[in-house]
C-alpha cells in the first residue's frame, strides 16, 4: 500500500490512512516493504473491528444499561416490599392491640342477648304441645258435652214427635171413629 499512513483514532487504536495525497505536501512516494503489508493489513482489521463494536454493536452498552436498572429496580422493590412489609406489621400490631379486644367485648356483650333469644324460642316451643294438648282436652271436653246436649235435645225432640204423633193418631182415630 503506497502513500499509508499511521493515524492514531480516538480508542487508542491505530488506523492507516490510504490513498493519494496522504503524505502532506507532496507527490512523494515511499516504498512498503512485503512485511509491514501484512501488518498494516492486520491493523486495519483491528481498527475496523473497534469501529465496528463502538458504532454497530451495542451489546455492552445495553448489558450496562440493563444491570443498572436491575440494581436500580431492585433496590427500590426491596424498600417498597419493606414499607409494605412495614405497614402489614403495624396494622397486625393495632388490631392485635385494639381491635381484637373491642370485638372481643362486643362478642361477649352481644353473646348472652343472642342466647337469650333461642332460649326464649326454646322455652316457647316446649310449651306449644302442651298448649296444643291443653286447647284439645277443652275442645274435645267441649264436644262432648255439645254431643250430650245434641242427645238430650234428640230425645227430647223424639219424645215430642211421638207425642204429636201419638195426638195425630188419636185425633184421626176420632174423625175416624166419628165417621
Amino acid at each position: 500500500m503506497e502513500g499509508a499512513e499511521p493515524i492514531e483514532i480516538s480508542g487508542g487504536g491505530m488506523e492507516t490512512q490510504v490513498g493519494c495525497g496522504a503524505t502532506p505536501g507532496g507527490s512523494g512516494k515511499k516504498r512498503v516493504s512485503p512485511g509491514t503489508v501484512g501488518l498494516q493489513a492486520h491493523l486495519i482489521i483491528r481498527d475496523l473491528g473497534e469501529i465496528h463494536s463502538r458504532l454497530l454493536d451495542h451489546r455492552p452498552v445495553i448489558q450496562g444499561e440493563t444491570r443498572y436498572f436491575l440494581k436500580e429496580f431492585e433496590e427500590k422493590h426491596g424498600l417498597q416490599e419493606m414499607r409494605v412489609l412495614e405497614n402489614l406489621k403495624n396494622m397486625i400490631h393495632k388490631t392485635n392491640e385494639h381491635s381484637l379486644p373491642k370485638c372481643g367485648e362486643t362478642v361477649q356483650d352481644n353473646l348472652n342477648q343472642v342466647l337469650q333469644k333461642p332460649q326464649a324460642a326454646n322455652h316457647s316451643v316446649c310449651r306449644l304441645p302442651k298448649r296444643e294438648q291443653e286447647q284439645r282436652k277443652i275442645h274435645s271436653e267441649h264436644l262432648i258435652a255439645s254431643e250430650k246436649q245434641h242427645a238430650i235435645q234428640w230425645e227430647d225432640f223424639m219424645k215430642e214427635q211421638h207425642n204429636k204423633w201419638a195426638e195425630v193418631d188419636k185425633e184421626q182415630k176420632k174423625i175416624h171413629g166419628e165417621t
